[in-house]
Order: C-alpha cells, then sequence, then structure tokens
C-alpha cells in the first residue's frame, strides 16, 4: 500500500515514477494512476513519487487480473490516501471500488468506516501525527460531500429522522455518514452534526415533518452524562422513538431510556427501518 512519506534523498534503489513507468511500460500517467489508486507503493520526494525495488518486484508479480474469489482491500488504499491528505488520490480509490462493483453504502460501511477506524487506532498508538488524523478528517469531509447525492432516493420518503451527537462530542463525520446511510433507506434526516445540545435536538424533532425518530450519537468517551440528559429531555419533551449509538457509548448512557441502543451502522439502520414498520403498522 502507499504510504506517502517526505524524505531529504532517495534511497540508492529507488526510481522516479517516470523510469518505473518505462520498466512496466506503460505510459506515465498510468503508472500515476498506479501510485494513485493504491496499486503501486511510492513515497513522496520534494515534487515527485519515489518507487522502490521492492515495491516494483511486488507490483509486477501481483495478477493484472482478479478471478471473482479474490477481494482488493479498498480501505487499506483508501487509509493510505487519506493519511496523506490526498483528496484526488482518495476519490479514485473510491471511484475503482465502486467500479469494481461496490454500492455507495458498502463504500462507507466497508471501505470507508474500516478505513477511518485504522486511522484512529494509528493515532492512538502514536503512528499516526495529529496532523495527519485532521488531514484524514477534512479529505473524509470532502468525500462525503461527493458521495452524498447518491443516497438520495426519489419520491414520498419514509418520514423524518432527526440525529446528531451529543454536547462535547466533536466528531461529525459519523453523523454525516450515518445520515447519508440513512436517506439511502429512503428517510428525510435532518442532520444537527456535532456537539449538539440537548435542546437543539428537543427544536428540531418538535418542528420536524413527519417525524419517526431521533438518533443520538457520541463517539467521545465521558459524555454518558448528556447522552442521558438529551434522551430524556427528548422522552419528556417530544416522546418520540429514541434511538442511541456510537462507539463512545459508555455502560451509563446504556441504561438511559431508548428503544434502541446500536453498536453498529447495520444495528442502527435495522433499528430505524423497526421503528418506521411499526408507525406503518400503527
Amino acid at each position: 500500500m502507499i504510504k506517502a512519506t517526505e524524505r531529504s534523498a532517495p534511497a540508492s534503489t529507488d526510481i522516479t515514477l517516470t523510469e518505473a513507468a518505462e520498466q512496466l511500460g506503460v505510459h506515465y500517467m498510468t503508472a500515476y494512476k498506479y501510485v494513485r489508486t493504491g496499486r503501486l507503493a511510492a513515497t513522496k520526494v520534494g515534487g515527485g513519487w519515489r518507487i522502490s525495488s521492492d515495491a516494483l518486484q511486488e507490483f509486477l508479480s501481483t495478477p493484472t487480473t482478479r478471478t471473482s474469489g479474490e477481494r482488493v482491500d479498498w480501505s487499506a488504499r483508501l487509509r493510505d490516501r487519506l493519511t496523506a491528505g490526498d483528496e484526488a488520490g482518495s476519490w479514485n480509490v473510491i471511484e475503482a471500488s465502486m467500479a469494481s462493483g461496490l454500492a455507495p453504502m458498502s463504500v462507507y460501511l466497508d471501505v470507508l468506516a474500516p478505513a477511518l477506524a485504522a486511522i484512529g487506532a494509528a493515532w492512538a498508538n502514536g503512528e499516526v501525527s495529529i496532523a495527519e488524523e485532521h488531514r484524514a478528517t477534512a479529505v473524509t469531509n470532502r468525500l462525503i460531500g461527493r458521495l452524498g447525492p447518491q443516497f438520495s432516493r426519489p419520491g414520498q420518503t419514509r418520514g423524518t429522522i432527526v440525529i446528531g451527537a451529543v454536547a462535547g462530542d466533536q466528531h461529525a463525520v459519523p453523523i454525516a455518514m450515518a445520515a447519508d446511510l440513512l436517506r439511502g433507506r429512503g428517510f428525510t434526516v435532518i442532520d444537527l452534526g456535532a456537539n449538539t445540545p440537548a435542546e437543539t435536538f428537543v427544536d428540531a424533532a418538535n418542528t420536524a415533518d413527519r417525524l419517526l425518530a431521533v438518533g443520538i450519537s457520541s463517539s467521545t468517551a465521558g459524555v454518558d452524562h448528556n447522552v442521558i440528559a438529551t434522551a430524556d429531555a427528548l422522552r419528556d419533551q417530544v416522546g418520540c422513538p429514541i434511538v442511541i449509538g456510537g462507539h463512545g457509548i459508555e455502560d451509563d448512557a446504556r441504561r438511559a431510556h431508548a428503544d434502541a441502543i446500536t453498536s453498529s451502522a447495520n444495528d442502527m439502520l435495522e433499528a430505524f427501518d423497526r421503528i418506521a414498520l411499526d408507525a406503518v403498522e400503527k
């Protein structure tokens, strides 16, 4: 996989991208595409790319065509491009994954989410700098902006869902991804974003057209008290179904008065689907 780093001088076994293209017998732009989509590992030195002999040999030994049983690790490719802050390369990986047959929902759940989780784990272990983590988040926000329209569905929606991250949780990306996934399921979604006070949840829910439920998210540890306070406020002042989720949820929040407490994106989607079906049956 690509690992873009800065070096003052290339190793003696490194070659330029132009030289790599010549050895591969392809046009320079084809070799450049290999790098930007994660197929050919490269290192950024100054204004150009350098390819190690080991990386070139690994590329040459990898079959150019894959049987139906083989699987590309799109998530690892995207992780490297996000860490490098390479928006164009990240989008190339996403486009290639969709060209291979992945639906937008699978891109979110099987490519983007695991890539972000890996970057988060690497940051926690000191393997990724805070600058690289912020760079990856900025690129991710722009990728979501480009992918979002692909989740829109024509026709009447199944109802409105209000979602947001509680006060103290600064993570907007999980909310944006959840909003798109729910839109792909046919819901209208009001995305309140990150760090949302309980009163904002209540106001949005009370003014929403055809409200079905509210989703409360926490991707930050230590804010269970805000999750509980938000759920209580919604229960008292709105009286709608409530779904709680996010990897920041701890034991205290699991005792909140909610219709569902989910541990994954698929669980979250299933919870809102059940609520919608219950509303139809009533």
